[in-house]
């Protein structure tokens, strides 16, 4: 199993996924490199973990240019895709695999095994129609090469995912409605954190936005826990007495601190999002700029009333808080993937 290294939410998304297949007695290889292969080394010492070389998509600092710097990528993307194309032909040869699970890795497909393909992202959102049916034309047919694909989503107008999971078109290979992918379970805590920030996503915006933060942390009244998004890292400067900070907590740890904190800060990346709503947590959201994805969701979520959201320009922890105070957050009731379904679905999907 190998996920996309947009962030860590895509590694951090195929931990249910890969617990239910241990659970189940599968012998599970993971495929990944940096702070991807450290994030699921955490919570799965004993698995091996190939190294895969990421996409290692770069980011503008600058919002108006997000989607030319991810076009002026798309020569060397098409280049990794078909060298991890070749990376799993070799290893299917090698170590005769029964099947092959990618979140987002456009390359891991091989006709000679089942491949299984997951995303949320059915239609990608550009910015313009146009673009958007090119960039769907691409998507599906990349995707159609897989046997099968799974959705962490439910299918209609609830979606939390909405138009992205949703599209008027799917692929033509069956499509799997799996529900939300969470590490986490709802539980009744002691609230011990006024604030949770959690900070996530690819350079150089999640630097930029650990900087804004930092430079209002102190308008925060009450206890704050920093999680910086960085397994591995040594390094943690010391803020204030309020201020708690982790470079990471592994699955258990971040699951307690989320339960114990009255509102989270955040991406609205949408693994962000899918295990927050699981947990029923106040979230306060801030899109990376440019990136319309979260934009969409960020968005979508706030005319719901599932959680509040703010542009990364206009960020003023002061006087935002007290609004977030005032909102009335709805909760959500959907469907939440089961890792002991794992058999069953993959029976399903092969």
């Amino acid at each position: 199993m190998a996920p996309l290294d947009w962030g860590l939410g895509h590694a951090t998304r195929c931990i249910p996924i890969i617990r239910g297949l241990v659970n189940a007695g599968f012998e599970v290889v993971l495929a990944a490199e940096g702070s991807q292969a450290a994030l699921l080394q955490t919570e799965f010492p004993l698995l091996a973990i190939l190294p895969l070389e990421g996409y290692r998509v770069k980011y503008s600092k600058h919002p108006r240019w997000f989607a030319f710097s991810l076009l002026k990528q798309l020569p060397r993307l098409f280049t990794i895709i078909r060298k991890e194309n070749l990376f799993l032909k070799q290893l299917v040869t090698k170590n005769k695999f029964d099947l092959v699970i990618s979140d987002n890795r456009y390359g891991l497909y091989n006709a000679s095994v089942p491949c299984i393909f997951i995303t949320h992202q059915l239609n990608i959102k550009a910015g313009f129609r146009w673009l958007e049916k090119c960039i769907q034309w691409i998507n599906y047919r990349y995707i159609n090469r897989f046997t099968a694909c799974w959705v962490p989503d439910i299918q209609g107008e609830k979606a939390i995912a909405g138009a992205l999971s949703n599209p008027a078109k799917l692929p033509a290979i069956p499509v799997y409605y799996i529900g939300l992918l969470s590490r986490f379970q709802p539980e009744q805590a002691e609230i011990v954190y006024d604030y949770c920030i959690l900070l996530s996503g690819p350079e150089p915006q999640r630097t930029m936005l650990e900087n804004i933060l930092i430079s209002q942390i102190a308008s925060l009244k009450g206890k704050v826990l920093l999680v910086r998004g960085k397994p591995g890292s040594k390094t943690i400067n010391r803020l204030s007495d309020h201020v708690e900070v982790k470079n990471h907590l592994p699955g258990e740890s971040l699951h307690k601190a989320l339960s114990q904190s009255r509102y989270i800060i955040s991406r609205s990346g949408y693994t962000t999002v899918m295990e927050l709503l699981t947990l029923q947590k106040k979230a306060i959201l801030i899109p990376t700029p440019g990136q319309t994805e979260q934009e969409y969701l960020a968005k979508k979520l706030l005319e719901q009333g599932y959680c509040f959201s703010i542009k990364q320009a206009d960020l003023n922890l002061a006087e935002q808080t007290k609004l977030v105070k005032e909102f009335d957050f709805k909760k959500t009731e959907c469907k939440v993937f089961d890792p002991e379904t794992i058999v069953d679905l993959l029976k399903a999907s092969v």
